[in-house]
């Protein structure tokens, strides 16, 4: 065997060694994850063992997934985590060590919703301990009447922390988008300079380009009209504050404050259950918006829609927004007459089942049937999607109405 022959030999024996090693550790994260994914019982099939992170990240999630506590009802529910604050505390903190957020946000809806925490929520140090998120707003909320003075401060922070967060993530592209679609309803034909649409205009000149000159000129000028100082457009905001509409109030409650703050819409919010309130007054701080709803009780769609009929004065210029999964407890017939009315008059309706990241909850077909009859078609909107569906009403085009096919 030749040297050349010999150094070939070894370095495919090399090759073969180092594949043979990455496959085995391919082999044994798979296993570990699956062991972390099927919770070690006998009939796991992994045979893997954990240690360190792993065992107590397996841990974290056994308190939480595990048989015992998953099987056990009333006050036995909470044995994973144990019945104690101290124990629950411990479990926060450990999985906010382990996991990233979203996951413990997760993890925490998924705690007070299998093992019966919310109690532990009506204390101070839990509600210091937790991930905020919309989820857990909405808990805190429907949690509000049996706190203690002495939670509802803290209660207010985390509620507050969260309501800013949305605002910086949703109040510049709503305002950026609706000042459009209130800006083109301003155009004219003959603008100031300082008005002037530079990109219409060129759009609607091209056919007078001169390549002689590498110019357009413009025959027609297009520009906006100077903003108005008076009151274009009214939008009424009618929320539904039945339990299972809770995340739709959060941001709806946020979305209220942003437009209340455009000086060209004037905003009405109004939240019902089987009676209605009006929270105008308070939309300068959704988070008093949010403290003054009552979720969990019943619906009478017809009820609020009667109210927000009453404070309509410009029909043509207004638009009526109802948030609701469409489960009336009030007169049903009565509440499609309203609606019709409503639009015949000249409103813009929109129907929205739900206002959140999460899809159409379950809701009342027949009633979402009936709305899209009468050219109202109710469907889920996200957050994301919100400001189109305003503009859209605003300027009184077809609806985005997602595909959900």
């Amino acid at each position: 065997m030749t040297t050349t022959d010999a150094a070939s030999t070894e370095a495919a024996t090399t090759d073969a060694a180092s594949t043979e090693a990455a496959t085995s550790e391919a082999g044994q994260e798979r296993l570990r994850r699956w062991r972390l994914v099927l919770g070690g019982d006998t009939a796991d099939g992994t045979g893997h063992g954990l240690s360190g992170r792993d065992a107590a990240m397996d841990g974290a999630l056994t308190a939480l997934y595990g048989k015992e506590g998953a099987a056990r009802t009333g006050r036995d529910r909470s044995a994973g985590l144990g019945a104690s604050a101290p124990s629950v505390a411990r479990w926060l903190g450990d999985i906010r060590t382990y996991f990233p957020s979203s996951v413990v946000q997760v993890m925490q809806r998924d705690a007070i919703e299998r093992l019966g925490l919310s109690a532990l929520l009506l204390e101070p140090e839990m509600l210091e301990a937790v991930e905020a998120d919309v989820h857990l707003v909405g808990t805190l909320l429907s949690l509000h009447k049996a706190m203690p003075e002495t939670t509802k401060e803290t209660a207010r922070v985390v509620v507050r922390k969260v309501v800013e967060d949305l605002e910086k993530r949703l109040a510049t592209r709503t305002r950026a988008v609706l000042t459009g679609a209130l800006d083109r309803g301003t155009r004219v034909n003959r603008p100031r300079h300082q008005d002037i649409d530079w990109n219409r205009t060129i759009a609607a000149n091209l056919k007078h380009y001169l390549p002689e000159y590498g110019t357009v000129v413009p025959e027609r000028l297009v520009g906006y009209g100077r903003a108005s100082r008076s009151v274009k457009k009214e939008v009424i905001l009618c929320i539904d504050q039945s339990g299972s509409m809770a995340s739709s109030v959060v941001y709806a409650s946020v979305f209220g404050a942003v437009l209340a703050s455009m000086r060209p819409i004037s905003t009405r919010l109004v939240v019902f259950d089987t009676a209605v309130a009006d929270l105008t007054d308070r939309l300068d701080d959704p988070v008093d918006v949010l403290f003054g709803t009552r979720l969990g009780g019943g619906t009478d769609i017809n009820r609020a829609l009667a109210y927000c009929q009453s404070r309509i004065t410009r029909p043509a210029e207004t638009v009526v927004v109802l948030i609701s999964d469409l489960y009336e407890g009030g007169i049903r017939d009565e509440m499609l007459k309203r609606v019709a009315a409503m639009k015949a008059s000249g409103v813009q309706f929109v129907a929205l089942l739900a206002l959140s990241d999460e899809g159409a909850p379950a809701y009342d077909r027949e009633h979402a049937a009936a709305l899209a009859a009468l050219g109202a078609p109710a469907f889920a909107c996200t957050p994301d999607l919100f400001p189109e569906v305003m503009a859209a009403a605003i300027e009184k085009r077809p609806l985005p109405v997602p595909d959900t096919a």
